[in-house]
């Protein structure tokens, strides 16, 4: 009753004492009183972080008016949406709302013989003959009739046994049956083993059962005296994997079925001295892979991809994993906190794509992830850790790499302790990032530290990251006794900056690359974009959108002849300044309405509604 009375009382309040909760701040200050006094010191902070409420325009908003893809296709009478189809099936009509062209030659049309888009192509007048039918060059398009370009292509198959959770994990139910097998006491506190059912008499590992009841992923360990279930660490719903157990196969029993692959029988990775791209998110795309291999990468990675997006057959989470035919040694990046979902999403992938080696993501710092539990927070979940390494490593037939940075904290180090235990788990690499996840970008790179874990970890190879900008660091780096270096993002330099570091290591000379070798470089980029992401306005915009991101990086690099002194150091950044021609100084400006302005050079006008703001605030700086 008093509580009763306590509501009817708030509301005969009057409106005007009836404070709203969105005016007020967390300490109960009116948003304008905490404005007002917190206005001044904002204007004098440093612009760091990421722009997390940038405008996100996709590309298919440039485009209001679409042809029917039955209609490009030459089959517009069996499209599957009948009369109730919201795309176009006239192309006339469509042909009069379509922007205009923007160039007389289409890449495709020139390197393969035949554009796939027709109609839709925005270089369509290259290739487009009487009444809008497609011009097809016979000869050109036979040399590469039956050749496959670009691999791991996501089928429409596996996406719709993955969605419908139809897939068969054999080895990694197996693995994840052996975790749920109560081990000692049981009950709360017992303990759930981490080694496989071949690692068992080798090594008795056991990890406590912490974490199994913070994720709906990891129901409660069956009682002692109980047969585990096969779904005991699955996923809610059905997965294919209690199937697979329970029904007996019959034919003939191959070695496969009673031998299993030995560590020692893994495909080696032959990587010693090697140059390593650094998987880079958003700007580490195929079409810039492709640029980082024309100047000597040897070894390439795709961006980090999520490991449940892949399970659940995400068509964009699966992009990030294709690879170009020239890419010869290629790995790919996963990212995950659980063992379950990382040991399936590896079998997965060791069933349905080319890869040579995977990835373990633990060296990501950014909050999304690592509050979840991946990335660095790994490195503070020593029992997942080891499952997940082990798990991963059992269910894969390619060498499994891990990378970590030195820590958490910023003066706190313990990688030197985790790296003899990632080496006893299993993995065939590791990569150290030498910073802290505290430090992020910031501050020198601790090579140092980097040497000392080099001699820890062998005779397991360990590759070093950090502070790479010219081949004289190259030389030092290697001098500390890594097996390699990988080039990666490193502020305010690297290979996003300078996508020729990797010549200059190889030729061991400083490049005073020119403004028009540069433009070259893009020009070559958007053509690489245009193969990958499609010549018409969607693929055209997507292009764009990360040429941008990239000229956000680029617009850094100092040309060489312009230094007082060489090389350039990692912190320091120059004033403005003067180029020695108009382009040159073009493509050092800080302003992105100059980056837009090379992106119409290269990809016409931009759309009218078009927009673009850098996905880091330190990429303009002031």
């Amino acid at each position: 009753e008093e509580e009763e009375e306590e509501v009817g009382s708030c509301q005969n309040e009057p409106p005007a004492k009836r404070v709203r909760t969105e005016d007020l701040g967390q300490d109960g200050e009116s948003r304008e009183d905490a404005g007002a006094e917190e206005k001044e010191p904002t204007e004098r902070k440093r612009a760091r972080g990421q722009n997390k409420s940038r405008p996100c325009m996709k590309p298919t908003h440039y485009e209001q008016s679409r042809l029917c893809p039955s209609v490009m296709q030459g089959c517009a009478e069996k499209c599957y949406f009948g009369p109730q189809c919201r795309f176009l099936h006239d192309i006339g009509e469509y042909m009069a709302v379509k922007p205009a062209d923007l160039g007389r030659s289409c890449v495709l049309f020139e390197t393969f013989g035949k554009c796939i888009y027709g109609v839709t192509c925005r270089f369509a007048q290259a290739h487009l003959g009487n009444g809008y039918q497609n011009v097809v060059n016979t000869d050109l398009a036979k040399q590469w009739e039956g050749k496959s370009l670009v691999r791991n292509n996501l089928s429409k198959d596996l996406q719709h046994q993955l969605r419908k959770r139809k897939f068969i994990f054999k080895k990694a139910d197996e693995y994840l049956r052996g975790l749920a097998k109560p081990h000692g006491g049981g009950g709360k506190g017992g303990k759930a083993t981490g080694c496989s059912t071949e690692e068992q008499e080798v090594s008795n590992c056991t990890t406590p059962q912490e974490g199994l009841g913070d994720s709906p992923e990891y129901p409660v360990l069956p009682a002692p005296g109980e047969d585990p279930k096969p779904d005991a660490l699955q996923s809610p719903g059905p997965t294919g994997g209690e199937e697979a157990s329970s029904v007996k196969t019959v034919g003939p029993v191959t070695d496969e079925d009673m031998i299993k692959l030995r560590s020692c029988e893994k495909k080696k990775l032959e990587i010693q001295g090697k140059l390593y791209l650094a998987p880079l998110t958003t700007c580490g795309n195929l079409p810039f892979r492709r640029i980082c291999k024309r100047f000597g990468a040897d070894i390439t990675c795709g961006e980090m991809a999520v490991c449940t997006n892949l399970l659940q057959g995400q068509s964009s989470e699966w992009a990030l994993l294709k690879r170009h035919h020239t890419e010869d040694i290629f790995g790919v990046q996963l990212e995950g906190a659980f063992p379950d979902t990382m040991t399936k999403c590896a079998e997965l992938l060791n069933q349905t794509i080319e890869v040579d080696f995977v990835d373990i993501n633990v060296g990501c710092p950014i909050d999304l992830v690592y509050k979840k539990g991946g990335g660095c927070a790994l490195m503070t979940r020593s029992n997942k850790f080891e499952q997940i390494v082990r798990g991963m490593n059992s269910v894969l037939d390619v060498p499994l790499t891990v990378k970590i940075r030195t820590g958490v904290q910023e003066k706190i180090n313990v990688a030197h302790k985790i790296i003899p235990k990632i080496r006893e788990w299993g993995a065939s690499m590791v990569t150290l990032h030498g910073r802290s996840r505290e430090q992020r970008y910031t501050r020198g790179a601790d090579w140092d530290y980097i040497a000392e874990c080099a001699k820890i970890a062998r005779p397991m190879p360990l590759f070093g990251n950090g502070d790479i900008l010219s081949y004289e660091d190259a030389n030092r780096a290697m001098q500390m006794g890594v097996s390699g270096i990988m080039i990666a993002r490193q502020v305010p330099i690297g290979a996003l900056i300078k996508p020729w570091l990797f010549t200059e290591i190889k030729e061991q000379r400083h490049w005073d690359i020119s403004s028009s070798e540069r433009f070259d470089i893009l020009k070559d980029f958007t053509n690489y974009g245009l193969e990958h992401w499609g010549s018409d306005t969607q693929g055209v915009e997507k292009t764009r959108k990360f040429l941008l991101e990239w000229l956000s990086f680029l617009c850094r690099y100092i040309p060489v002849g312009l230094l007082e002194h060489l090389p350039q150091k990692i912190n320091e950044r120059p004033p403005y300044y003067m180029g020695r021609d108009y382009l040159e100084t073009l493509m050092a400006s800080q302003n992105v309405d100059d980056w837009i302005k090379i992106s119409e050079m290269l990809l016409g006008p931009i759309p009218t509604s078009f927009t673009f703001l850098p996905k880091h605030k330190a990429n303009s700086y002031r």
